[in-house]
């Protein structure tokens, strides 16, 4: 396989080079340029005469665009209509938003076992441009291929295919601007920080619900319902269920046919599949991000067959997996949950799923692994960011920015402990907390994640949010609301460490935005101090005093004119001090309002 060949590099998906620029024509060998140009040729000439109609379907939700008709031609020898369908007279290209999900729907063999036997995949074009994207059997006689277009304009495509039936098959697509809630996937932006494709900020505030979409529908709504009510962007989740709580509330859906307890690996259960991608358009539409986790050590007693699946058997469930959903825009991979507690696979195995998810991808979502006791190494190249179990490091801001010049990545703390009421230590943080360990985290320009597990002693259900979502019960949420509403005001490029071996509590843009958290101190005043760089003699400033536990923003009501101190650090001209409530959680936003020159002009 490709990725056995060679290591050394980075891993691109397939037609891409390491640069990010998508292979040419003049890149191919020549038997590929043949190949391709006749394809071209053939298909051109025969949406000009014929074609025949199939449906592409468009999105759930509203991540998808509207479902729009296509035409698609079937050039053989006896029949150009291809079983009767209507000719049409040109081929008329079908519409679709950019980073909306184009789909094709075609009917083909259903005898045997499709999901093995049946080679399927189409080819989308745009000038020089050759994406070849996986299709995938949906039971019944179907099979879908799934594209999400990055660029708007002209795509020609046709599909090649072990049989007969679904192979040469001719369309075109015309790709739109996005709409106005459309800013397409999530990608790493100023090496620790993320940005939409069209380069809008993202600033995760996350939670984990790992098996929230494996309950009843009722507690399935009660979560998407609690979800949007709430401050967070990211949702971890996993695809295989968890056993806690299935003595309550069993699964209705399990990913092989067969028994649950005695799958048949050499064939999916589209339903499953098709109720977990109904779930990811829903926080799609609620504009948040579905932190895929692909394997995880919560199989009690391997009692579902998912701990320790035969090698191909994963390969096999990983490609049909990315087949289905690698075109929704809000997916990020995990490939596990605290990875090193599956006893049954290496760091090798890891590096190699890995590389399997990179090459099945083509739209190359983020990929992460996540830790028990144990790291991944985070530095190869296939990781695109840091997913950490690690509490203490963001009790304080020195320890959480460490990771960064570790990994020279964004760094996602997404399980700091819980909040919680649990008789287990990792589920007893206060709500006061798990507030503190977000702001330690963001000022040194990282990123915190969040969950609860809250028991009831009147509650029969049993649901705690980690594992099953359901309703919020922490302090904490409306306090992370508050919090996200300042990282959104915040400076574009992220927030960066100003002073990080002296000074960790403070981030912003140096010059420009400081956030300063004081964290458990209380103090009574804070006498106007802000390291060298980026500012000069005469620059002028305007503080606000953030109450983090409050939500309140309190604008001091004079001005500061920086003046230097000493080699490393400026003050107030007239060494005013900014007077504070004398309690802990308290962060100083402090932001240029003129430079020296135009201060002189005012």
């Amino acid at each position: 396989m490709w990725w056995k060949r060679d290591l050394s590099g980075p891993v691109v998906p397939r037609g891409v080079t390491s640069e990010g620029a998508y292979l040419s024509w003049f890149e191919l060998d020549e038997t590929q340029v043949l190949k391709h140009t006749l394809w071209y040729l053939i298909g051109t000439l025969w949406s000009a005469t014929l074609g025949c109609a199939i449906l592409v379907n468009g999105c759930r939700s509203s991540q998808r665009a509207a479902r729009a008709p296509a035409q698609i031609g079937h050039p053989t020898s006896k029949n150009p209509t291809n079983a009767g369908n209507p000719v049409s007279t040109a081929l008329r290209p079908a519409t679709v938003e950019r980073w909306g999900i184009f789909e094709i729907g075609l009917a083909g063999p259903s005898v045997g076992n499709p999901f093995i036997e049946v080679v399927l995949s189409a080819h989308f074009s745009q000038g020089e441009r050759i994406i070849e994207v996986p299709a995938f059997y949906d039971g019944q006689g179907m099979y879908r291929v799934r594209f999400m277009p990055d660029t708007i304009g002209l795509w020609h495509y046709h599909t090649e295919s072990n049989r007969p039936e679904l192979d040469k098959r001719y369309g075109v697509l015309e790709v739109s601007p996005a709409g106005q809630a459309n800013h397409g996937p999530v990608q790493v932006a100023h090496t620790f920080h993320f940005a939409y494709a069209d380069g809008t900020p993202y600033r995760p505030v996350g939670t984990t619900a790992y098996s929230w979409n494996h309950r009843p529908a009722e507690v399935e709504e009660q979560t998407l319902k609690a979800l949007a009510s709430s401050p967070f962007n990211k949702l971890r989740m996993c695809v295989f269920p968890q056993t806690y709580g299935t003595d309550i509330m069993p699964p209705t859906y399990f990913p092989f046919a067969g028994e649950p307890t005695d799958p048949d690996y050499t064939r999916f259960n589209p339903e499953f599949f098709r109720h977990l991608e109904e779930r990811v358009a829903q926080l799609s539409k609620l504009g948040i991000e579905a932190d895929l986790i692909l394997f995880h050590p919560y199989d009690d007693d391997n009692k579902w067959k998912l701990n320790a699946m035969p090698r191909d058997v994963e390969e096999r469930y990983l490609r049909y997996l990315i087949a289905r959903l690698g075109a929704y825009r809000n997916i990020w991979w995990s490939m596990a949950n605290e990875f090193n507690l599956i006893q049954s696979k290496t760091d090798a195995d890891w590096d190699e799923i890995f590389q399997i998810v990179a090459d099945a991808d083509v739209h190359s979502h983020l990929r992460s692994i996540h830790n028990g006791k144990e790291f991944y190494d985070h530095n190869k190249p296939w990781v695109t960011h840091v997913s950490i179990q690690n509490g203490f490091a963001v009790t304080n801001p020195g320890a959480a920015q460490i990771y960064r010049d570790v990994y020279e990545k964004p760094i996602v703390f997404d399980e700091v402990e819980y909040e919680g009421n649990h008789p287990r230590r990792w589920a007893q943080l206060s709500g006061q907390e798990m507030v503190h360990r977000f702001w330690a985290g963001t000022v040194v320009g990282t990123y915190v994640g969040h969950s609860e597990f809250f028991l009831q002693p009147d509650d029969a259900t049993k649901l705690a949010w980690v594992a099953t979502g359901g309703s919020l019960k922490g302090e904490s949420p409306p306090r992370l609301a508050f919090l996200r509403k300042i990282l959104d005001d915040s400076p574009t490029r992220g927030i960066e460490p100003i002073d990080k071996w002296w000074h960790p509590n403070v981030g912003g843009q140096p010059g420009e935005y400081y956030l300063i958290y004081l964290g458990r101190e209380s103090l009574g005043s804070w006498p106007f101090h802000l390291y060298h760089t980026g500012i000069s003699d005469g620059d002028v400033f305007e503080v606000d005093v953030i109450d983090t536990w409050d939500m309140k923003i309190t604008p001091v009501s004079h001005q500061f004119v920086a003046k230097r101190k000493d080699h490393y650090s400026f003050g107030d001209s007239g060494n005013r001090v900014v007077k504070l409530p004398n309690k802990p959680g308290i962060v100083l936003r402090v932001r240029r309002v003129a430079q020296a020159q135009q201060a002189r002009d005012l």
